[in-house]
C-alpha cells in the first residue's frame, strides 16, 4: 500500500532524527517539528487507508479525530488518549514558531509519539497487510 510506504518513510526519517539532543538550533528545531508533524498526517491517513481497505466505512468521514477513534475501536492503536494528544500537538505546530510550543512537541514525540508510530507500523505490518 503506498500510504503505509509513505508512512514508513515518514516514520524512519523522524527515527533519523530522534537521537539529537539539545540545544537545538533554528534549523534542527524547525526540521524535527516538521519531521514529526509529517510523521503524524501519514500516520492517519494511512490508517484511515487501512481501515477503508478493511470495510470500516466510518473512517470515511476524513477527519483525524474520526479515523484515530475508528481505529482504536478496530484495534488498530491501543491508546487512543496518546493519539488523541499526538493530534492537539499536530495542531500545535502551526504555533512552533514559538520555540517553547516547538520544545513541547519535540519532547512529546521523544517521550511518547516516536513510540506509538512504531507500535502502529509494527501492527499494520503484523495484522493488517
Amino acid at each position: 500500500m503506498k500510504k503505509f510506504d509513505n508512512f514508513c518513510s515518514a516514520y524512519n526519517n523522524l527515527m533519523e532524527s530522534i537521537g539529537l539532543e539539545p540545544p537545538y538550533d533554528t534549523l534542527t528545531l524547525t526540521g524535527l517539528v516538521a519531521l514529526y508533524e509529517i510523521a503524524f498526517e501519514q500516520s492517519w491517513k494511512m490508517i484511515k487507508e487501512v481501515l477503508e481497505y478493511h470495510g470500516y466505512a466510518s473512517s470515511s468521514t476524513g477527519s483525524p479525530r474520526s479515523v484515530i477513534k475508528t481505529a482504536y475501536q478496530a484495534g488498530m492503536i491501543d491508546d487512543e488518549e496518546t493519539w488523541l494528544k499526538a493530534l492537539v500537538a499536530r495542531n500545535n505546530v502551526a504555533h512552533a514558531y514559538n520555540k517553547d510550543i516547538a520544545l513541547g512537541i519535540i519532547k512529546e514525540c521523544k517521550e511518547l509519539y516516536a513510540d506509538m508510530f512504531g507500535k502502529l507500523k509494527d501492527c499494520i505490518e503484523k495484522e493488517w497487510l
